[in-house]
């Protein structure tokens, strides 16, 4: 690495998750590629990370279009240099019932969150292996861990890139990159607070034993660490943030009540 500043290229970096990963890697120095679907929002998450004195970039990416998966990356290496560091944040949540859902719903979630987050792997993963050193830190869920109503398309779509991930630290461990997943719970983000009414609110809420929804800077934090130094004999994990939600299984027994 020497002296070069590292470079990051963040997908769904727009908003939520993404955006608090970018701002905080910023924070840690490294010059950021901030990617979203949305032009507009990708280019205000860089303009404020500008603003606070770091580098970046803001890119419009389509992660289920393998051809812009390529251009978008050629430029932020062409402006940045290559990518050190990819966060796949980018992902797509559809709340429907099982047998209800849609094949055309199955198959964009399965787009955005599966395909996409293997095509930027793939492509980050030439040039890491190329340089001997990288991190991929991909974004999956504890829906990929646990069941819940709705999520057929979204937890199995959660589930494939913690194999995916595993997958990743296995090929590509040998060459110098590491690779791991975040399992984020309730977090406040601006997919996840239209899924949820007060009333469910309130009964996901009674299940985590931290008694709060977490917050996109929980997930950021968790971020920059596997990203770090640091982390460099972690590989293959899937880091749960979620407050002690996986950790609590059953909540109640008999009487009594924590």
């Amino acid at each position: 690495m020497g002296n070069r500043q590292e470079v990051a290229l963040l997908t769904g970096a727009g908003s939520g998750i993404g955006r608090a990963a970018a701002l905080e890697l910023s924070r840690r120095g490294v010059a950021i590629a901030v990617t979203d679907l949305r032009a507009e929002a990708a280019q205000a998450v860089a303009a404020e990370i500008r603003a606070q004195g770091g580098v970046a970039v803001g890119l419009a990416l389509d992660v289920a279009d393998p051809v812009a998966i390529g251009a978008v990356f050629d430029r932020a290496e062409a402006e940045l240099g290559g990518i050190d560091i990819l966060v796949n944040s980018a992902g797509l949540l559809i709340v429907e019932p099982l047998l209800g859902l849609a094949s055309e719903s199955w198959h964009k979630v399965m787009a955005v969150n599966v395909t996409g987050t293997f095509l930027c792997s793939q492509r980050a993963g030439r040039g890491m292996a190329a340089r001997g050193h990288g991190r991929i830190v991909n974004i999956a869920s504890i829906s990929g861990m646990r069941a819940g109503v709705g999520r057929a398309a979204y937890g199995t779509s959660k589930a494939a890139i913690i194999g995916l991930t595993r997958q990743l630290a296995l090929e590509l461990g040998p060459l110098g990159v590491t690779a791991n997943a975040i399992a984020p719970g309730v977090i406040e983000t601006p997919m996840t607070m239209g899924a949820y009414s007060e009333e469910t609110w309130a009964r996901v809420l009674d299940m985590v034993p931290a008694r709060r929804r977490g917050l996109p800077a929980d997930i950021a934090e968790a971020v920059a660490y596997l990203a770090s130094a640091g982390a460099g004999y972690v590989n293959g994990v899937v880091l749960t943030v979620d407050g002690g939600y996986m950790a609590a299984g059953m909540t109640q027994t008999g009487a009594l009540r924590v």
